[in-house]
C-alpha cells in the first residue's frame, strides 16, 4: 500500500486548545536541520520558534520546514509499505488559503497534479490549526471516493461503506445517479462558511475500466476504479503543529482494489460474481473458489491500470522494495516502525519477503492521524451539513 491510512486507522487524541509542546517542535526542528545542512545553523531558529510559543502558543514553519516534515510523517507511516519513495512526495504548500471555494479549486488541482500522466505521490497542507480557533477540513475520508446506496430491500448499490456518507450528502441536497460509481461531492467546512457541498469536475477524476486478459465476459461487469487514492481526513502533525486539512495521495497497490475495494463484504462484494461466471463451484469452501476468483480479479485490475498506462504496483514487487527501504534507513541510523498486520498484503501473504520477519513498533512524529470525528463521520455519515454547492 503506498499511502499511509487507507484502510481504517486507529485515531489518536488530540486537544484542540493545548498550545504547542516547546520540546516536540524543538525535537522535530534539530532533527530536521540535522538532515538538511543546507538549512544552516539551527540555534537561531529555536530561539525565533520559542518565542513564538511563548507569544501565541504555536509556531509557523518555514517553506522547508512543511515540506521536509511532511516527508518525514510518510517516512514514518508504519502501516504503508511503499515508504522507499518518501522523499518524491510532491509538497504543496497552501495555508493561505481561507474559503470554501478557494480550498475547492486547490482540490481540484491537487488531483490534476498527482493524475496526470504518471501519478505522482502530492500532499496539499492547508491552515494550521491554532489553540483553541476552528480550521478548516474536509469531511469526506478520500477527494475521490463512490457513493452506496441501500434499498428498502437491504440491497446495497455501489460502495456499501459509504452508504452512511451518501444517504447524509441525499439528505442535504445531493442528488446521486443511484448507480455503482456515483462520484460523491466534497464537503468541506470553514470557520466562516459552516460545510458546502462541491462536485468534482470530470477532469479531475480520472478512472480506468476495468476488463481481463482473458475473460472477455469481466468488461460486461461495468467495474471502474479511480486511479488517485488521495486521503483527506488524516491530521498531519509536525513538530507539535497540527494541521487537519493536509489530503495527500500516493499511487494504488492492486490488492488495495481488487483484494479489498472490490472484494471485501463489506464494499462491492464481487467476489460470488466472478466465481458465477467463471463456472466455480461455490457449495464448499474447500474449493478454494473464493482464492480463484481473488486472483482472477487482482488480475483484472493490474492489467487494466497497465493497459492504460495508470501507475500501479503489485504487492510481490512492493514487498521487495520496501526490504530496500529498511535497509537504506538502517545505513541512515534510522529504525522502521511498522506494522506487521498492515505491511503483509492482504493476498497470498505468506509467498511474500515482508511475511517472514518482525518489525519494530513505535509511534514516532511527524505523522498522520485520524481523528475520533473524522472516523465517526467516514462510519455514520455527517450530521447538520448545510447544502451550499
Amino acid at each position: 500500500m503506498i499511502v499511509p491510512g487507507y484502510r481504517d486507522h486507529p485515531t489518536e487524541p488530540w486537544d484542540p486548545v493545548a498550545p504547542v509542546d516547546p520540546a516536540e517542535a524543538e525535537d522535530f526542528l534539530r532533527r530536521c536541520y540535522v538532515e538538511n545542512p543546507r538549512l544552516g545553523p539551527v540555534e537561531p531558529r529555536l530561539a525565533i520558534v520559542r518565542a513564538q510559543i511563548a507569544a501565541t502558543g504555536c509556531y509557523v514553519h518555514t517553506t522547508d520546514e512543511l515540506s521536509y516534515g511532511a516527508k518525514m510523517a510518510w517516512r514514518n507511516a508504519s502501516r504503508c509499505i511503499g515508504r522507499l519513495y518518501w522523499r518524491s512526495l510532491m509538497v504543496l504548500d497552501r495555508r493561505r488559503a481561507r474559503t470554501a471555494d478557494e480550498i475547492f479549486s486547490l482540490l481540484v488541482h491537487h488531483l490534476h497534479t498527482a493524475g496526470t500522466g504518471s501519478i505522482r505521490p502530492v500532499i496539499s497542507v492547508f491552515a494550521a490549526a491554532q489553540p483553541g480557533q476552528p480550521c478548516a477540513r474536509v469531511w469526506n475520508e478520500q477527494l475521490i471516493r463512490y457513493a452506496g446506496y441501500r434499498d428498502e430491500d437491504g440491497r446495497t448499490t455501489g460502495d456499501a461503506r459509504q452508504v452512511g456518507f451518501t444517504a447524509a450528502m441525499r439528505g442535504f441536497g445531493w442528488q446521486g445517479k443511484g448507480e455503482q460509481f456515483d462520484v460523491l461531492p466534497l464537503a468541506i467546512e470553514t470557520p466562516a462558511e459552516g460545510v458546502r457541498l462541491y462536485e468534482l469536475p470530470e477532469r479531475a477524476i480520472r478512472e480506468v475500466p476495468i476488463a481481463h486478459p482473458e475473460f472477455p465476459w469481466f468488461a460486461e461487469l461495468g467495474l471502474r476504479w479511480h486511479a488517485v487514492p488521495a486521503i483527506a481526513n488524516m491530521r498531519l502533525t509536525v513538530g507539535g503543529v497540527h494541521y487537519p486539512l493536509a489530503p495527500f495521495n500516493g499511487w494504488y497497490m492492486g490488492t488495495e482494489i481488487g483484494a479489498r475495494n472490490l472484494a471485501d463484504a463489506d464494499r462491492y462484494d464481487l467476489l460470488p460474481v466472478v466465481a458465477a461466471r467463471m463456472g466455480l463451484d461455490t457449495s464448499r469452501e474447500s474449493t478454494l473458489w473464493r482464492d480463484r476468483a481473488l486472483v482472477e480479479l487482482n488480475r483484472a485490475v493490474l492489467w487494466s491500470f497497465e493497459r492504460d498506462g495508470v501507475k500501479m504496483t503489485d504487492h510481490h514487487t512492493e514487498s521487495q522494495r520496501f526490504l530496500a527501504h529498511i535497509r537504506n534507513e538502517e545505513k541512515a541510523g534510522r529504525e522502521v516502525p511498522a506494522d506487521w498486520t498492515w505491511i503483509v498484503p492482504p493476498m497470498s501473504g505468506g509467498i511474500t519477503p515482508v511475511f517472514h520477519r518482525y518489525y519494530p513498533e513505535a509511534d514516532l512524529r511527524p505523522a498522520f492521524y485520524l481523528d475520533d470525528e473524522a472516523a465517526a463521520l467516514a462510519r455514520d455519515g455527517m450530521r447538520g451539513c448545510p447544502y451550499g454547492k
